[in-house]
């Protein structure tokens, strides 16, 4: 996504949660916003759009102020959650499937877990977007409860004539990934090929041809932790920009990286194999509603793999 993009993305942001009474969240929005026009000031028209910006974090600083800082409501509404689906839907209408995939991360990412399994499960009637749906929904059902009822879900699959053999082994190899991150002593069935689907993984299965990555290490350049590696799992992916859900204990480390901030070190695990690359930071979002409230959702674009 170009600059203009993604500052146009943080404002849509800002207005929604503006809307909703989320200024906290708002006013952060406005001010990366603001740090990306100061960054690129050859942009059009940047020194009134800096203008206006300026002053809508004021107003919005007054009403926190008045508010003694708690920010007012915490849950987004029904009319919220369509816009959000719909602003941060970016596939041409061209690729209608894609661009409802897009709308139900992002409905994910901002914390509407039961919304998104309603918008992931309707996904699975198309066949380009298929197993990719399917991803999501088991990585739901993680942040939603734990991941037996992932498996169970994946029980409920193998039981169905949904999937063919195909996309069911991509899903258990996905899964099985995950499980055995978390160091449980779970194997899943191994799936026999029948005759609906050939042994191949098609690449159809995912829009955008790229591995799915189950877990990212970032290795710290500087402050206390300086040299050391932390993982995070990864929550979503779409294509080449994954999300992470970092715990608010880590509030100080989220509030030091800036949008467009460069990760330089950074390695990617996908469920066979491992690379080094980089990573560009693109978006972070404090989740105000759901299991997950109070946390942040980070989205990372992978630069290099």
């Amino acid at each position: 996504m170009n600059i203009a993009k993604q500052i146009k993305g943080l404002i849509q942001e800002a207005e929604i949660y503006s809307s909703q009474g989320l200024y906290i969240e708002a006013k952060g929005k406005y001010e990366n916003a603001a740090g990306l026009f100061q960054k690129n000031k050859q942009l059009e028209n940047s020194d009134n759009m800096l203008s206006v910006i300026s002053k809508r974090i004021s107003a919005l600083g007054q009403k926190i102020k008045s508010l003694n800082g708690t920010g007012a409501n915490h849950e987004i509404s029904m009319k919220a959650q369509n816009l959000i689906k719909q602003l941060f839907s970016f596939s041409s209408e061209e690729h209608e499937e894609a661009a409802k995939l897009e709308g139900a991360i992002a409905l994910a990412k901002f914390g509407q877990f039961e919304r998104a399994l309603k918008e992931f499960f309707e996904l699975l009637r198309h066949d380009t977007v298929r197993v990719v749906a399917a991803k999501n929904i088991l990585r739901c059902h993680v942040a939603l409860s734990s991941l037996d009822a992932a498996v169970a879900q994946f029980q409920k699959w193998l039981t169905s004539d949904f999937f063919n053999s195909s996309e069911l082994k991509r899903i258990r190899l996905f899964l099985q990934d995950m499980i055995d991150k978390k160091e449980l002593n779970i194997t899943l069935p191994e799936i026999r090929s029948d005759d609906k689907g050939s042994n191949q993984l098609h690449e159809k299965d995912d829009p955008d041809n790229v591995l799915d990555i189950s877990s990212i290490g970032i290795i710290f350049d500087s402050g206390p932790r300086k040299g050391s590696i932390i993982e995070y799992d990864v929550s979503f992916q779409s294509g080449n920009m994954i999300s992470l859900i970092i715990s608010s204990k880590e509030k100080e480390w989220v509030d030091s990286l800036s949008i467009g901030h460069k990760l330089e070190d950074v390695q990617y695990y996908s469920p066979i194999a491992m690379f080094k690359g980089s990573g560009l930071v693109s978006s972070k979002t404090e989740i105000k509603s759901g299991p997950k409230r109070g946390d942040y959702c980070l989205d990372i674009k992978i630069i290099s793999m």
